[in-house]
């Protein structure tokens, strides 16, 4: 993806969000020079992959296959084990009309997809992972907002705002947006991007950048080029 392209879909998110009356914490906001300024007190920022991120999965054509996300808070893997700290993530997702964000689970965790607002509603195709990570016929059951619901093996789910759906380990998903652009929400158990994703089909997690213009915000994995107290560049959070 070209870095004006990533600047002019931040641009756009920031103005979605906006509009929608949802305030974001300061590091949404902070330029690439206010990152160079930054000491040690940011760090936990790094660290955890808390703020943007841009995908296309691979797909060279974000429209169709993307999506945007703001990681707002992420506990560390180890809090899982001891149960101590931050135990839980939680993020905000920019789902555009149609666009589809690529059938996935995840090994461990455990989470709540919530349509916070916007024009449309929020489309989940649902599957379980056979034992071999192939899809599954087997019905499901589902929570919506507390309420159990059985489903059948690629049922499509359909939130509409304020609705929402838990997703637990190891249940296949894909999601887009019907009828106008989205905000989602979700609210998990730590979040691991470098190990408890599987994709049905080999994806690019992240994008490769051509740097044809300067970041207008920063992404996770821009981190470790500007900020001088990272190590080793997040992409996406732990």
């Amino acid at each position: 993806m070209k870095r004006s392209k990533i600047n002019a879909l931040l641009e756009d998110a920031l103005e979605f969000v906006a509009s929608l009356k949802v305030a974001l914490p300061p590091f949404a906001h902070w330029t690439p020079e206010q990152w160079r300024t930054l000491g040690p007190e940011a760090l936990e920022i790094a660290e955890r992959g808390l703020g943007w991120d841009v995908t296309d999965f691979g797909s060279s054509c974000f429209e169709k296959v993307g999506l945007l996300l703001l990681t707002l808070r992420n506990g560390h893997p180890k809090a899982l084990l001891t149960q101590q700290g931050k135990v839980y993530a939680e993020k905000i997702l920019v789902v555009a009309e149609g666009q589809v964000t690529p059938t996935h689970f995840h090994f461990h965790k455990t989470e709540d997809i919530i349509h916070r607002g916007g024009g449309g509603v929020l489309a989940l195709e649902l599957h379980w992972a056979a034992p071999d990570d192939t899809l599954s016929n087997m019905e499901l059951s589902v929570s919506l907002d507390g309420v159990a619901r059985t489903v059948s093996a690629g049922s499509v789910v359909r939130l509409e705002p304020g609705q929402s759906i838990t997703l637990p380990s190891r249940m296949y998903h894909r999601f887009w947006a019907e009828g106008g652009r989205v905000l989602a929400g979700e609210v998990s158990s730590v979040n691991d991007d470098f190990s408890d994703n599987h994709f049905l089909e080999t994806l690019g997690r992240f994008p490769s950048i051509e740097e044809d213009v300067a970041p207008f915000r920063l992404l996770v994995g821009d981190y470790s080029r500007y900020y001088a107290h990272a190590t080793g560049g997040s992409s996406g959070g732990y």
